[in-house]
């Protein structure tokens, strides 16, 4: 398959402080390609805009991590790639993409399911004060692990903390 790059391709990047989190785990982007085909054909670029809407801007593949997938994808006869009049390349998925896509729904629900939960996080995390409780937390914690030195029965008191913390927050109604 061969891929037309604009200069419009640079703005494509993870764009969250040059940390790279994987978002999707061996073999879902590709679930999530063919989910997103099986609505309707699509373009490369729409696809990579379709999967940051997906992930509501959490995550936005560059072409080096799409292209790839879609050559893989077609190579597997999961997907076609036919040329437009335009020069643009219409991906579509092919009868066994959706059976494919069909035996790994469980997978793809799974997927969907962590999808939202980071969503849900995400949103969470770009409230003011919480994103300000989070920073405390986090300040605190590097100084007083990581920049002394904290003694077995210390680290055993943070660890309890933590876990009484999470346990009080996971019993809110």
């Amino acid at each position: 398959m061969r891929h037309h790059h604009g200069n419009t391709d640079r703005e494509h990047h993870h764009g969250h402080g040059g940390r790279r989190q994987r978002f999707f785990g061996h073999g879902e982007l590709r679930l999530v390609i063919l989910q997103l085909l099986s609505q309707n054909a699509s373009h490369g670029y729409e696809l990579i805009k379709a999967i940051e809407a997906l992930t509501q801007g959490n995550y936005t593949p560059s072409p080096g991590v799409i292209y790839p997938t879609l050559d893989a994808l077609q190579a597997q006869q999961l997907i076609t790639v036919s040329d437009e009049e335009n020069g643009r390349r219409m991906i579509a998925i092919t009868p066994q993409g959706t059976e494919w896509l069909a035996e790994n729904a469980p997978s793809l629900a799974q997927i969907e399911e962590r999808i939202k939960a980071r969503n849900v996080g995400y949103q969470l995390r770009k409230n003011p004060q919480m994103k300000r409780a989070l920073e405390n937390f986090k300040a605190v914690l590097d100084l007083r692990v990581n920049q002394g030195e904290v003694s077995a029965t210390q680290l055993k008191q943070i660890i309890g903390i933590i876990d009484r913390a999470a346990l009080e927050i996971s019993q809110l109604d």
